[in-house]
């Protein structure tokens, strides 16, 4: 868990939140090496990513991070933007709509903010849609738009 004090929304409170952001997670830099170890596990080698020469002189200049490992990065975001106290368990349910709207050069720096779209009940818990936009820091356009789905279980 963070170190630091999050924004605590108790389960039922969420419904009457919509539209409101529930958080905002810390600035996380993205380096070579995350980029590396991650072309590494999903076998995604590809030169834009890995090759920092080449991908100096090619569209961007330097190397860009995956966008399903910006993707992958909700989840850390999530945890250090917000909590919903006493949970019994919470899940991944999936996404909706996910967009890269623009680079992830390496050593930006970048954080999640959450928004929170729907909260509908489901059997046993609440189903849970935030939007999640990731920021890069010093730019006007986000490099991540998704909206994350997921279970909430009190």
């Amino acid at each position: 868990m963070p170190d630091h004090a999050l924004p605590s929304i108790p389960l039922a409170e969420l419904p009457g939140r919509l539209g409101e952001v529930l958080g905002t997670s810390p600035w996380l830099t993205i380096d070579q090496a995350r980029i590396d170890a991650f072309a590494r596990a999903t076998e995604d080698l590809q030169w834009i990513h890995t090759d920092p020469a080449r991908a100096a002189a090619g569209p961007f200049g330097t190397t860009i991070a995956h966008g399903f490992l910006t993707l992958s990065l909700l989840s850390w975001m999530g945890e250090h933007a917000f909590e919903i106290p006493h949970l019994r368990m919470s899940i991944n349910y999936g996404l909706n709509r996910v967009r890269f709207p623009a680079p992830l050069p390496v050593g930006s720096r970048v954080r999640g903010v959450f928004r929170l779209l729907a909260c509908e009940q489901i059997d046993g818990g609440s189903q849970v849609t935030v939007e999640a936009t990731v920021e890069r820091e010093g730019s006007t356009r986000p490099v991540c738009v998704a909206e994350s789905v997921s279970r909430r279980y009190s």
